[in-house]
């Protein structure tokens, strides 16, 4: 009888806009037990310096802060919410050798979607969320920034919802806000590259998130329909903040099954040697 004993396998986490790693506390409690975690703070959040290149910023600027952490590892598990699912999806056909699989909660790859949309419907709104972030950060109006970011990700009145403190900590993330809008909006990232991921894949969606999300977790089901395309009824856009004790249950089933495939195709090369 052969005993087969697996390194503890990584989980790389990727927040969305405007958090932190910090989002992911409750989560990597969680996992510790059984999973090395790394969450990962994009540019201008957390202790991350804000991006100082005279270049824009891009998706694959922020995959490569994750990257140092999946080569340590051999490899890992990518979770990413929002902009940090969008990178997930990057950093996978940037390095599909080390991201062994992705659980992604609404993506934000707006180019995906917004060259089909027509004129004057949601992409129309979301350049206008772009360009008022900006416009108003430009003024010196970090908070109106922060509010108009908020209320279209939460609904009106999500921003004068939210402690002081939990203001004063998201306002000066606006100005790094506006440079991930930039690269999302000018990112080359095509759906048939997106096709060609050779890997496991659960995207996850909420039932009540804005139309521009749900358009593309019905793009990303399209392309890629052997994979789990999981609704959390009732939650939106920061589902993973706000039904974080489901979200966290589909995660934790979605990477057991991973290590389970892992293990039985070790015993099976094992038996065969």
């Amino acid at each position: 009888m052969h005993i087969i004993n697996q390194p503890q396998p990584t989980v790389v986490l990727l927040h969305s806009s405007a958090s932190s790693a910090r989002q992911w506390d409750r989560l990597a409690e969680t996992l510790k037990p059984r999973f090395h975690v790394h969450a990962i703070e994009f540019h201008g959040h957390g202790d991350q310096p804000t991006w100082s290149s005279n270049a824009p910023l891009t998706l694959a600027d922020e995959a490569a802060l994750a990257i140092p952490a999946l080569e340590e590892a051999g490899g890992a598990h990518v979770v990413g919410h929002s902009y940090g699912g969008a990178v997930a999806l990057k950093l996978a056909t940037m390095r599909p050798r080390l991201v062994h699989s992705l659980v992604v909660y609404e993506p934000v790859l707006f180019r995906l979607v917004l060259d089909g949309f027509a004129r004057q419907s949601r992409a129309d709104e979301i350049y206008g969320v772009a360009d008022s972030i900006s416009g108003m950060l430009a003024s010196g109006d970090a908070n109106s920034a922060a509010r108009v970011f908020i209320d279209f990700w939460s609904g009106t009145g999500a921003w004068d919802s939210l402690p002081p403190g939990k203001q004063a900590s998201i306002a000066p993330r606006m100005q790094a806000v506006a440079q991930q809008f930039d690269a999302l909006l000018n990112e080359p990232l095509q759906l048939s590259d997106v096709r060609r991921l050779n890997l496991r894949t659960k995207l996850i969606s909420g039932s009540r998130t804005p139309d521009i999300t749900r358009r593309i977790a019905e793009v990303l089901r399209m392309a890629r329909p052997t994979d789990a395309h999981e609704v959390i009824e009732g939650a939106g856009h920061m589902g993973p903040i706000t039904h974080s004790a489901e979200f966290n249950q589909r995660l934790v089933r979605f990477l057991e099954a991973q290590q389970e495939d892992s293990r039985s195709a070790l015993e099976a090369l094992s038996a065969a040697a």
